[in-house]
């Protein structure tokens, strides 16, 4: 099997980009990653792949692990109706990713620009956000502005909104 985050700590190290990764055992849910005791390096980000409701546009929103999420205020800002979780199997066929390590670095494979980004604005001030790396078994601590120029390297529109 591919070593996905291999791929992406290539792609920060290609970057220049500052990182520190910290490998950890397989996380499903945000209370998995609270048990590791991971926050004090960071903000611990929360990722949510959502549709609309005829499944023409697909969403990853990432937001601090600790706000709630009305999904239809978001929908709403997003200029959509009726907002749900998207399948695993578009999950994969999107993002190329698996259910438990959605994360904004899962744009890389997203090269049709299917998937719409968006991010809460307080996490712009944050020192620096925990997401994985692909995959669940690591989480990459960098800052606002590294995650945002790594994104701009792949022409994703970077849109923040209030959560």
């Amino acid at each position: 099997m591919e070593n996905l985050k291999q791929r992406i700590y290539d792609e920060l190290k290609r970057l220049n980009i500052k990182y520190e990764a910290v490998e950890h055992e397989p996380v499903f849910t945000m209370e998995d990653m609270d048990r590791l005791g991971l926050p004090q390096k960071g903000t611990l980000c929360k990722n949510l792949f959502l549709r609309d409701s005829k499944g023409k546009r697909h969403f990853l929103v990432t937001c601090d692990e600790k706000k709630k999420v009305d999904l239809k205020s978001l929908a709403r800002q997003l200029g959509t109706n009726g907002l749900s979780f998207a399948s695993e199997d578009r999950l994969e066929k999107y993002l190329g990713l698996k259910q438990g390590s959605v994360t904004p670095f899962g744009l890389i494979n997203d090269t049709g620009h299917a998937v719409e980004f968006f991010i809460d604005r307080d996490l712009t001030r944050c020192k620096s956000l925990g997401i994985h790396p692909l995959e669940n078994t690591a989480t990459v601590f960098l800052s606002y502005k590294d995650l945002d120029k790594f994104l701009w390297e792949l022409e994703v529109d970077v849109m923040q909104i209030k959560l």
